[in-house]
């Protein structure tokens, strides 16, 4: 399947904006009944997603991989990774989606946590991720004083324990590509806004240009020079999204010296001009 061609891109949120809140929570019985428990094969550009069944099950597919859902099983769904679902009728649970705006603000690139969860894969679902998913939802559903901060932190928490729970699950025999992986992360934490080529990136990191576009594809399914552009341009739609920065000043803070080649850049990440996104998203300022 040409999945560029064939798979749906979904925005889970609806049609009013990509970034409507910290964190969205739902149980999985609230689309399902609607769809009567089956979802097509698709995918979501910008988030990243984490489902833990309670009780019932069904079939999960993670890009053409078809396993088995049970009672206190965990699902990690990265963002742009092709998926569906078909769920047994009254299963329980919950989804817990992030953007990768959000994202990005929780994992410390020396860490190493933005690799592992990379992966899309079934696992158990321990009870410290259920406790945590639990909190979220009820935090999720309120509207008390501080509700962001804490979403940011349970939500961080629940990122923390699944990709623990990934990490546990490695094969030690690529350890040194990890090891060249994580590297690379900070390396581009560092440096993407000087807009190092992946010939420069794998230099610093002693190894070929190929042999990174292997790596880089193997851990997220995209070549390392698309992960350097959805670097820059995360950071881009959150300085459009969250500050009022002119659409300009933006630009220059990324390391684009013309205003307009910044632009064409974003439109042809994006699909819209900088300042058509932000008006979208709800302008924070005047550009």
């Amino acid at each position: 399947m040409d999945f560029d061609q064939s798979v749906l891109n979904c925005n889970l949120f609806g049609e009013t904006g990509d970034l409507p809140d910290v964190v969205h929570c739902e149980t999985i019985a609230a689309r399902s009944v609607v769809n009567e428990w089956e979802f097509a094969p698709h995918r979501h550009a910008r988030l990243h997603q984490i489902l833990i069944v309670e009780s019932g099950g069904g079939r999960a597919s993670l890009d053409g991989a078809t396993v088995r859902l049970a009672p206190m099983r965990a699902v990690n769904i990265p963002r742009a990774h092709v998926h569906s679902f078909s769920f047994a009728p009254g299963t329980q649970g919950w989804v817990v989606t992030l953007a990768s705006e959000i994202l990005d603000e929780m994992l410390v690139a020396a860490e190493g946590l933005r690799r592992v969860l990379a992966q899309a894969a079934i696992l158990d679902a321990t009870a410290d991720m259920r406790a945590l998913t639990q909190r979220i939802f009820s935090e999720f559903a309120g509207r008390d004083f501080a509700r962001a901060h804490i979403l940011r932190a349970l939500s961080a928490a629940l990122v923390g324990l699944v990709a623990r729970e990934l990490a546990g699950r490695a094969d030690s025999g690529a350890a040194q590509d990890s090891s060249a992986l994580a590297r690379f992360e900070q390396l581009l934490e560092a440096h993407f806004t000087e807009h190092w080529s992946v010939a420069r990136y794998a230099a610093a990191l002693s190894i070929t240009p190929t042999h990174l576009t292997r790596l880089a594809r193997a851990a997220t399914g995209r070549p390392a020079s698309q992960l350097i552009l959805e670097r820059v341009m995360r950071e881009a739609r959150r300085n459009l999204l969250y500050t009022n920065l002119p659409v300009a000043t933006v630009g220059y803070g990324l390391g684009y010296h013309d205003p307009a080649h910044f632009s064409r850049v974003f439109a042809g990440a994006a699909g819209l001009s900088p300042r058509a996104f932000r008006a979208r998203n709800g302008e924070a300022g005047a550009a």
